[in-house]
């Protein structure tokens, strides 16, 4: 369909709009709250597919689609829906990049149909990415100016119009759309997760580690929501907020009255973001907020402007860390089960300055076929993928405690790790880490 120069675009069904496709094709999405829902629904009707090849990430519904025989997705980050299929024999491949790396990833395979949920077009024509700004925006627009490809919007009206750093634009020109599928769904909401005793333990050794003023990145998960909130209860503001995701726990800190972002260094007066995931409540909240600003990943997850924020301190999870600080957070012996993300980038901007924290927390054990097994390991199991490297590990914090390995050498690192590993294993964690040689 595509088009070379400004025009209106055509409203459509949903499965007019997926008869858009052909039977050999390629397609793009936006990460999770960009995800085009109804879309993605009506294509899961079509079986007569000869090769679709959808590249994306983090898909928040279960869509049919992917079980097709002849569909592929290459995906850059693993959520429900992707561990799901591919259990099932789906062809979900991931092709292995950070939320920074997604934008030329996508770039480079070029989609003919690009696809995206968004607002409804302002008064001045305008239709805002809303909770998502992230990697794809570039693509889109590229996808709207090219005759040879087609875009796609699906406008839902329950989505909030959000704000936006200066300098910034998160809107799609509704003369650059080809197709508007109209969506009257909520947006996608996070299910609260419960937390367990090992988790508020954590929360505690971290909230220590986290002086006032502190500029904040929180990722998914209960600790990083057990410790927004607390910060929210305890004593001491004047927080600042820059995070890839922007979270129920980081509206409750703001809903305190300790978010400030005075004295952040960089971008005053407003928490800064790319992309949002929660409840209902959050996205009310965000809606025209001015203390929210939505920017593009390739600046918000920028090591460089991270490290250039005061206080810093970051939090995020991982799955295994071993004796020389090599963190794995999306894997298990080699099975994918989310994706890099934002996590390395978080990791190594937090290390620029001797004010600036990054905290990986994680259970020191877990449970596997009534087996109780350490995360902290003296070396990687087989097929282990690294996700961030030992020269970036900064903070690690377990339910019994937390250490700092910034600074020490190799085998000293082993030994602060072995100190907060489980006790039932933390003597063969010191022998090991004794045997270590940098």
């Amino acid at each position: 369909m595509g088009q070379t120069c400004a025009m209106t675009p055509v409203t459509m069904s949903p499965g007019e709009a997926a008869r858009q496709f052909r039977s050999v094709d390629t397609f793009g999405i936006s990460l999770a709250s960009g995800n085009p829902q109804v879309l993605m629904a009506a294509l899961s009707e079509r079986d007569d597919f000869e090769d679709l090849t959808i590249i994306g990430e983090h898909l928040l519904g279960r869509y049919d689609l992917l079980a097709h025989p002849n569909v592929h997705y290459r995906c850059c980050f693993f959520g429900p829906t992707e561990r799901y299929y591919k259990a099932r024999g789906a062809d979900i491949q991931l092709v292995p990049a950070g939320f920074r790396q997604f934008s030329p990833v996508l770039e480079r395979f070029a989609p003919r149909i690009m696809a995206v949920q968004a607002t409804p077009p302002d008064k001045d024509g305008k239709c805002s990415l809303s909770l998502h700004y992230g990697a794809t925006r570039r693509e889109l627009l590229r996808a709207g100016h090219d005759p040879n490809r087609v875009l796609i919007v699906e406008v839902n009206h329950n989505l909030p119009r959000t704000g936006v750093l200066e300098g910034f634009d998160n809107t799609i020109p509704v003369d650059l759309i080809d197709v508007i599928v109209e969506s009257d769904l909520p947006p996608f909401e996070v299910p609260p997760v419960t937390p367990v005793r090992e988790d508020n333990s954590i929360a505690e050794f971290a909230l220590s580690l986290i002086p006032e003023r502190a500029t904040l990145q929180t990722g998914i998960g209960a600790i990083p929501s057990i410790v927004a909130t607390r910060l929210a209860e305890r004593e001491g503001d004047g927080y600042g907020v820059h995070s890839e995701l922007f979270s129920d726990g980081l509206m409750k800190l703001h809903q305190s009255g300790k978010v400030t972002n005075e004295h952040k260094g960089q971008f005053p007066g407003v928490s800064v973001t790319t992309f949002a995931l929660g409840s209902a409540e959050l996205y009310a909240w965000l809606d025209r907020n001015p203390q929210v600003a939505f920017a593009p990943v390739s600046l918000v997850n920028d090591p460089s402007v991270i490290g250039k924020n005061d206080r810093f301190v970051s939090i995020n999870g991982a799955i295994s860390v071993d004796l020389y600080g090599q963190v794995v957070a999306d894997s298990v012996e080699g099975r994918q089960i989310s994706g890099v993300g934002g996590h390395e980038d978080f990791v190594a901007g937090a290390e620029v300055g001797l004010e600036n924290r990054s905290l990986i927390c994680l259970h020191s054990t877990i449970e596997v076929d009534g087996e109780l097994r350490s995360r902290i390991v003296a070396e990687l199991p087989r097929r282990s993928i690294v996700a961030t490297p030992r020269h970036h590990t900064g903070l690690v914090v377990t339910e019994f405690g937390s250490v700092d390995l910034r600074g020490l050498t190799v085998r000293e690192r082993g030994h602060a790790l072995a100190s907060i590993a489980h006790p039932h294993f933390r003597d063969d964690l010191e022998r090991a880490a004794h045997e270590l040689d940098g």
